[in-house]
């Protein structure tokens, strides 16, 4: 066996940059069923990129298009300046990591690894040094005679990714990898994917339903709905400025209230006025999106600015490291709001059945069109 120093360094050597791919107005049909609808996309060299959205959204039929394993209805897809819109897989040179790992039992982690490179039929002599390379980059060095069967779900999981990365791909897609871990391993993985990624500096595009995995991992995420692109941007923008209320429901824990335009800057929700910091927009049908972590329990303090509701508690739960409360504005509104679990917060929250204040800052209230049904 290699020492350890040895197989990282050659773990770090591994990748070959990233491809941009760009997505142009790209449609699939199955008969009057529309899976993807018009959509454009385009992702950077060494970016990571996240496809969010509910089951039937489209995540995976764009994926699959990405891959070549499915044809577009109409549009075109580049990868730089090649149109690879009608290319079988095979020649796309792309690693694909599929949400069963799809290994072969009957190989050895080594053979499993450096099945892409039988594939493509590079010389045999240079296998041994890319595989451990590959196993390295992923923690397994060491670990090429191993047999499928003797591993954890987690190490399965890294196998099909030194598998997707040993013949360095410009970019790699994969289809929710990590939804068949449990919760701690998944996120675990995510933080050792982000990690990664950084170092191989493909391009990566990625299917998940888990929008905290999304968060957690890439520069942008997109999100679909009905075959639709509703908005792409960073974690942090689509959090805090939600194109609808549906994405605002899909990122983040948020109470999506209907409320009323006052003017520009304040709206009513109920009998309340409540000021904004951003613009509000024009029309009816508009939301406010609370993020459960945004409201704040009124400690007392004389600050005109905040937005403040006071409401009856209804429910306290535990939930290890936070507690999450839940109370009802006078008109029947349901709110909820998160607090750590230190012991203090149980001194502030009131029983069940007792009046609470909470306050929002105006630069925390978020006001949305409500999405198109």
């Amino acid at each position: 066996m290699r020492a350890s120093g040895e197989a990282q360094q050659e773990g770090r050597s591994l990748g070959s940059g990233g491809e941009s791919v760009e997505i142009k107005s790209a449609s699939k049909h199955y008969g009057a069923v529309v899976a993807l609808d018009n959509v454009t996309l385009n992702v950077a060299p060494r970016e990571f990129v996240s496809l969010l959205g509910p089951s039937g959204s489209g995540k995976t039929t764009l994926l699959g298009l990405l891959g070549g394993f499915i044809q577009p209805t109409s549009g075109s897809i580049h990868f730089g300046e090649r149109d690879v819109t009608l290319e079988p897989p095979h020649k796309r040179n792309i690693g694909v990591v599929f949400q069963n790992y799809a290994l072969f039992p009957h190989m050895s982690v080594g053979e499993n690894v450096a099945f892409p490179l039988r594939a493509r039929r590079l010389p045999k002599a240079d296998w041994p040094a890319k595989v451990r390379g590959a196993l390295a980059m992923v923690g397994l060095a060491g670990y090429e005679e191993r047999g499928v069967a003797q591993l954890s779900g987690g190490q399965r999981q890294r196998v099909a990714l030194a598998r997707a990365m040993i013949f360095e791909p410009r970019l790699i897609l994969m289809d929710e990898p990590l939804s068949a871990l449990d919760k701690q391993l998944r996120e675990s993985m995510q933080i050792e994917l982000r990690q990664l990624h950084k170092r191989i500096g493909a391009t990566i595009i990625y299917v998940t339903h888990d929008q905290r995995e999304a968060l957690t991992m890439s520069d942008r995420v997109a999100i679909l709905k009905d075959g639709r692109l509703i908005q792409i941007d960073q974690p942090a923008r689509l959090h805090d400025h939600p194109a609808d209320s549906f994405v605002a429901s899909f990122i983040g824990e948020a109470s999506l209230l209907p409320v009323r335009r006052i003017d520009t800057g304040s709206v009513a929700l109920g009998p309340a006025t409540l000021r904004s910091a951003r613009p509000i927009p024009n029309g009816d049908g508009l939301i406010l999106a609370v993020h459960s972590e945004k409201l704040l329990i009124d400690d007392g303090a004389d600050n005109a600015a905040l937005n403040r509701l006071t409401g009856t508690v209804t429910d306290v739960v535990y939930q290890g490291e936070s507690l999450r409360i839940f109370i009802a504005l006078p008109d029947g509104t349901a709110l909820s709001l998160r607090q750590p679990s230190h012991h203090e917060a149980y001194r502030r929250i009131p029983p069940v059945g007792g009046p609470l204040t909470v306050t929002l800052h105006p630069e925390d209230t978020i006001i949305v069109p409500k999405a198109a049904e």
